[in-house]
């Protein structure tokens, strides 16, 4: 699990391998503390009283050469994060995780996936990117406020997903007319017919400041060009319908952005 989400409490650690009826945290405790011995996991800060567990570069490596998870040579240990007090937004990321996805998709999941566009300086991370094992290896994009960011900043955030969508580059041979391809899908989402679906999860406030939070979001992005969809963590938790915010407008989104120019 740690090698996927990257940084966990025991709490979510004992959700993911006990039955949904009994409570697994002694046996996580005990078994996060043999890890540790072993120099394979530690703690570096807390998420209120509870401690924050990852891997340490040993443990990784351990992970990777047993073959348990699709290589990620760029992943990090999350250590640094947690060191530098963004302990408790990987905390509600992994809760945002654990209420989205089945157990058996949580390999599917990675974490701090960097999103850039050299050309334009568009340069951002998303929280959480859950690559499903389908036929068209269908993508999903996660975001979550932990209600640290101004209502103007998150805004900002979920607009960059429709700048990233709407970039296109020129291909073709020197002297021909050629042609435009979005950027997105010639070197990112190779396989994906449409840009992904962007998720937004409001968390770390009490629910009716997330509620206006939601609604202020709303106002914020609308007449967005790519799917959007926005819900608090409290609903997604408890199994709420998610709020539409943006409809995927391929079109509308081609047309806001200009062409590049040709060689």
């Amino acid at each position: 699990m740690l090698g996927c989400v990257r940084t966990a409490t025991v709490r979510q650690m004992a959700q993911v391998i006990t039955a949904e009826d009994a409570d697994g945290r002694s046996y996580v405790r005990r078994a996060m503390k043999k890890l540790a011995e072993l120099g394979l996991a530690e703690t570096n800060g807390k998420d209120g009283k509870h401690q924050i567990w990852n891997l340490t570069p040993a443990g990784q490596k351990a992970l990777a050469d047993g073959n348990e998870l699709p290589p990620r040579p760029k992943a990090g240990t999350g250590a640094k994060a947690v060191r530098a007090g963004f302990g408790p937004h990987g905390v509600a990321v992994t809760d945002m995780i654990l209420a989205y996805g089945r157990p058996e998709h949580l390999t599917s999941w990675q974490v701090e996936v960097s999103h850039r566009i050299k050309e334009t300086g568009l340069n951002f991370t998303t929280d959480a990117v859950l690559l499903l094992p389908t036929a068209s290896s269908e993508v999903r994009l996660f975001e979550l406020d932990n209600g640290t960011m101004s209502r103007a900043r998150l805004a900002k955030e979920v607009w960059d997903y429709e700048r990233y969508a709407g970039h296109r580059i020129w291909e073709g041979a020197r002297g021909t007319i050629g042609k435009t391809y979005p950027f997105w899908s010639r070197y990112r989402y190779t396989r994906s017919r449409r840009f992904p679906t962007l998720h937004v999860v409001l968390a770390g406030k009490p629910e009716h400041l997330l509620a206006n939070r939601l609604e202020a979001l709303a106002r914020e992005v609308h007449g967005i060009t790519v799917h959007v969809l926005a819900l608090t963590l409290p609903a997604l938790q408890r199994g709420d319908p998610w709020r539409q915010m943006g409809v995927d407008d391929q079109d509308g989104c081609r047309d806001r952005y200009p062409e590049p120019v040709g060689r």
